[in-house]
């Protein structure tokens, strides 16, 4: 199956404890990856989250279970999407002059014709984080 490999990295200024409590809470992935729009069937091992696509008119929400594991900080997910879609993401965090470095790692792997388009939505998503992250945590 097509696989890519995305990489992003960038500075938060908050404190990385704080980066990891925050990206350990399923609720703060509302917003956070933009096309998430809600999260329930929280336990030890994950979280469903509900991802909303907008073509013209039309909205479809994609019900995900996503796997959650987080030690050392590092947060990593594992996310197996209907179409066959699956994506295992990790935040590597780190201490920086300037408060908490963000590495971000995807790799995503996806049908013919589904992957192109699962990259550009995941890259997106990526870009978008390190704004969102310093407008939740900047003390």
């Amino acid at each position: 199956m097509p696989a890519t490999d995305l990489i992003h990295t960038y500075v938060v200024p908050a404190r990385p404890e704080r980066v990891f409590e925050h990206l350990t809470d399923p609720a703060s992935y509302v917003g956070l990856s933009p096309l998430v729009v809600e999260v329930y069937d929280v336990d030890d091992t994950g979280y469903t989250a509900v991802e909303r696509f907008r073509l013209g008119p039309f909205t479809y929400d994609n019900h995900i279970r996503v796997g959650v594991t987080a030690a050392d900080n590092v947060v990593a997910s594992e996310v197996r999407s209907p179409g066959g879609v699956r994506l295992s993401h990790r935040f590597e965090l780190s201490e920086h002059a300037d408060g908490c470095e963000v590495v971000e790692r995807t790799h995503l792997t996806a049908p013919f014709g589904l992957l192109r388009f699962s990259a550009a939505q995941a890259l997106k998503v990526q870009r978008a984080r390190r704004g969102i992250l310093t407008e939740r945590l900047a003390a």
